[in-house]
């Protein structure tokens, strides 16, 4: 249990900027701890389901509502995924080839594929969002929040590492039982929103699930950039479906 614990705090530690203290000794690696990134999710989202009830309750405009949740969403994570959005968007977009692909990917300036890429996945978020009661949105952001950080784990563990360090290297020799407790977690979430919750889960599925076509056709695998693209638009395809309930 203390061991568990340990690689909850360090996945914690690693996707979000909370306060959670020090790991003890020993130190777990990244890739034992990546069982935890959806429960990380679940905290992030957490945070943004509450904070979006609150702010219906006080009668801000939905729309108003969606901005300041995908805003303090952001601040917690660092904009951690965000930022790996706009360097897959300048890398899949940019790139001439393979070498050339993964050397802008490194590259901190951002470019016009990784604003256009920002804009349109924030615009879509926000307006997915404000389409919703106060309740229905608040379920689907734990819950999307969820999904997509499984998501991003499956592609963790199922796709080769494009580079021989990174996020992607380090964390991405677990084997596939340790996105059993995260997918049980994602259903549990899902379950209250019904047949839509299963519908968004597949939305979700189906954003990471593009971001893993591209990223295998241009760089032959994932990196931590793409691992951070396929959990934000995931969430976002997600967002998206339930907001059609």
């Amino acid at each position: 249990m203390t061991r568990r614990w340990s690689e909850l705090r360090l996945a914690v530690m690693f996707l979000t900027r909370l306060p959670v203290g020090q790991v003890r000794e020993p130190v777990p690696s990244l890739s034992d701890a990546a069982w935890a990134f959806p429960f990380a999710g679940a905290i992030v989202g957490s945070v943004g389901a509450a904070l979006w009830v609150f702010l219906a309750s006080l009668g801000i405009t939905p729309l108003l509502a969606a901005v300041v949740v995908l805003t303090v969403q952001a601040g917690i994570t660092g904009a951690l995924h965000f930022d790996g959005l706009a360097d897959f968007a300048d890398g899949i977009g940019g790139g001439r080839d393979r070498a050339h692909c993964l050397e802008i990917m490194r590259d901190s300036r951002i470019g016009s594929y990784g604003v256009v890429a920002l804009v349109l996945v924030a615009l879509a978020w926000v307006s997915a969002l404000s389409d919703m009661t106060p309740w229905m949105g608040a379920g689907a952001v734990l819950a999307m929040a969820v999904a997509s950080r499984l998501a991003m784990l499956v592609l963790l563990v199922e796709m080769p590492s494009a580079r021989d360090s990174g996020l992607g290297q380090s964390a991405g020799h677990s084997a596939r039982r340790v996105y059993v407790s995260g997918a049980l977690l994602a259903l549990l979430l899902c379950a209250p929103l019904g047949i839509w919750g299963l519908l968004g889960a597949m939305g979700a599925a189906a954003g990471a699930a593009w971001v893993a076509w591209r990223a295998h056709r241009r760089i032959g695998g994932q990196t931590g950039d793409v691992l951070g693209a396929a959990q934000k638009l995931g969430e976002t395809c997600g967002l998206v479906v339930l907001s059609l309930a």
